[in-house]
């Protein structure tokens, strides 16, 4: 019954495989070892796991993994409905007033995932009057978002990544029809490991933002830094010294659960929660993940949440300081390790997953052409040897 589709579906494979986009058979982790490493179904011995993004560890931590049983043994394991029909819990209110407090915002929203809440942020706030404008580097769920908004080729421009002449340009270009411009950009490019120059962005927009009726609004998807960098792990935002309108975040990298939210305005929130589709129509994240990340917050405004922070960027001083290969600078844990090309690229990975490191390739068009990588994601589980170990390792790779 399924001949002719799965004939069609057998060539989209080979075409994928044909162009080097074809995943790898997905390893199944089947525990961890006490020193933080990971066993994999199907091999021996067990794995520094660099390819994650848990960068605090904090998806280990007696506390959350308390805080979560003890939800659970409450509220029951999932939330039975959506937020408005009664499937908001105790810990989905807590958790969003905790986020606001902690990253010094008015108000924030939980979804089920950063992917959500930019789908649906980006859904509510396009009208006919909306122009977007969006750094080339940004993560695909922006990028999604603005296509499934119906955002068309005379409502949006592309401006080079980081490129703070090319932003100004876009928005001298823009015509006086609209009402609104929304500048969408990370904190962190996830696949670089570099950061938006957010001040600057924020300049440019304060600038230009009286030559609209409804000004000009930066929306910061901040998911790989908030937790996991800047002072009292308040990420990108907190590191450039700016303050956004809008901020995306996650729960699911340096919090260490699952989950994402949206920081804003009181108005902002409420509007989410009027319009968002994928707020309306989808379940919350569990009250046990809802009281994880709770926890997860409370960790990271508390001398032993700071300890694990400063742990991770002395392993990330470590490496960037022994690390002989070349790589694109930043502050985050985010450490890519240049190749230039697909196959080296692959190479290499295969090569440290032979010495029981695992890490992720990267190539066009996840990233830009002849910047061809392979991304390494620290967390602060590593120990000094480890580092050691990795760096090692790296560094007497042969071509």
């Amino acid at each position: 019954m399924y001949d002719a589709l799965d004939r069609n579906l057998q060539h989209e494979l080979l075409r994928l495989k044909r162009q080097g986009l074809y995943k790898v058979p997905e390893r199944v982790i089947r525990g961890r070892a006490p020193d933080n490493r990971v066993y994999l179904e199907g091999f021996e011995g067990a794995f520094i796991r660099a390819n994650s993004n848990d960068y605090l560890q904090l998806s280990q931590h007696p506390k959350l993994i308390a805080a979560a049983e003890q939800a659970t043994a409450t509220y029951g394991l999932g939330p039975g409905a959506v937020r408005f029909i009664d499937g908001t819990f105790s810990p989905h209110a807590a958790l969003e007033k905790a986020l606001a407090k902690f990253m010094n915002y008015p108000a924030a929203c939980i979804f089920n995932s950063a992917y959500a809440a930019n789908l649906s942020l980006i859904s509510a706030l396009q009208t006919p009057d909306t122009f977007w404008i969006s750094d080339a580097l940004n993560h695909n769920s922006l990028i999604r978002g603005l296509r499934m908004a119906g955002v068309q080729k005379d409502q949006k421009a592309i401006y080079l990544h980081g490129d703070l002449q090319d932003l100004e340009a876009k928005i001298l270009n823009v015509s006086q029809k609209f009402k609104r411009i929304c500048i969408l950009t990370d904190g962190v490019f996830s696949m670089r490991g570099d950061v938006a120059p957010l001040a600057s962005i924020q300049i440019l927009a304060e600038h230009y933002s009286s030559q609209f009726e409804e000004g000009i609004c930066v929306v910061v998807d901040d998911s790989h830094g908030i937790g996991a960098y800047g002072p009292l792990g308040q990420g990108t935002l907190a590191y450039t010294h700016t303050r956004s309108a809008i901020v995306v975040g996650t729960l699911g990298k340096a919090l260490g659960v699952n989950g994402g939210f949206v920081l804003g305005s009181p108005t902002l929130i409420e509007f989410l929660k009027q319009k968002g589709d994928t707020y309306i129509y989808t379940n919350p994240i569990s009250p046990a993940e809802a009281a994880a990340a709770l926890a997860a917050v409370e960790l990271l405004g508390q001398a032993a949440g700071q300890q694990s922070l400063l742990q991770l960027e002395h392993r990330r001083l470590q490496f960037r300081k022994g690390l002989s290969l070349e790589s694109i600078p930043g502050p985050h844990p985010i450490v890519p390790i240049l190749t230039r090309a697909s196959k080296k690229s692959i190479r290499l990975v295969e090569y440290l997953f032979r010495q029981g490191i695992l890490a992720t390739a990267l190539s066009f068009p996840v990233v830009p052409k002849n910047e061809s990588c392979v991304r390494i994601q620290l967390h602060a589980g590593m120990s000094e040897a480890d580092i050691a170990y990795m760096l090692e390792q790296i560094n007497q790779f042969k071509n």
